[in-house]
């Protein structure tokens, strides 16, 4: 969803008013946040809430596309090479699009689908993750990871890996989106690449 062209009043926009009330939500849960609570904490008026969105409604979808539209970006980016490089892209993407958009991922990952907008997000997650399934065949396909594991099992780990991060990563604590990148492809593709068997070896005499 596409926020809204609305003239800000100062001090406060759609992007600064997404981080508090994201923030707001993961402490105290999204039913359990009011807008009065949302405008005590920015300072402001529920109306100058209001002169930016309609409703808490809106903000939570507003956050919930803004993390689902980073990941399919990164399905769109992974390019056109072997299956294999394209799916590390997009775990590498993936890791990227988490550590810049953290409180929105984590946000993503906590709803259950209670709502008109929590089910369209878990469906657009349910899209992703057969994007990806469909991937690790290509992969299985080429013959580029090992075929004894089920494609589907695969992409739940690796994403499932991914996003674990949201539990314990944080921007401040010295390793960058690279540095993570880095160390759950090297951890996780070593065992999921299919290895060429070792030549025969030759009896001694």
């Amino acid at each position: 969803m596409t926020a809204p062209a609305r003239r800000g009043r100062p001090g406060h926009s759609v992007d600064s008013l997404l981080d508090t009330a994201v923030a707001v939500f993961i402490e105290r849960g999204y039913e359990a946040t009011s807008m009065d609570a949302l405008a005590e904490r920015l300072g402001v008026t529920k109306s100058a809430i209001y002169h930016h969105v309609r409703s808490k409604t809106e903000l939570l979808e507003l956050a919930l596309d803004r993390a689902l539209d980073g990941l399919f970006a990164v399905l769109a980016d992974a390019g056109t090479g072997p299956a294999v490089d394209r799916l590390e892209a997009v775990v590498r993407g993936s890791v990227r699009v988490l550590t810049s958009e953290l409180p929105f991922v984590t946000l993503l990952l906590r709803v259950r689908g209670n709502s008109e907008v929590e089910s369209r997000a878990l469906q657009r997650r349910r899209e992703f993750d057969r994007a990806v399934t469909e991937l690790v065949r290509a992969c299985v396909a080429e013959g580029s990871v090992r075929p004894d594991v089920d494609p589907a099992l695969t992409s739940r780990l690796l994403f499932g890996t991914v996003n674990s991060l949201t539990e314990w990563y944080r921007p401040d604590g010295g390793l960058s989106a690279d540095d993570l990148a880095d160390g759950l492809v090297t951890t996780l593709f070593s065992g999921l690449r299919n290895q060429p068997a070792p030549p025969p070896q030759r009896s001694t005499p």
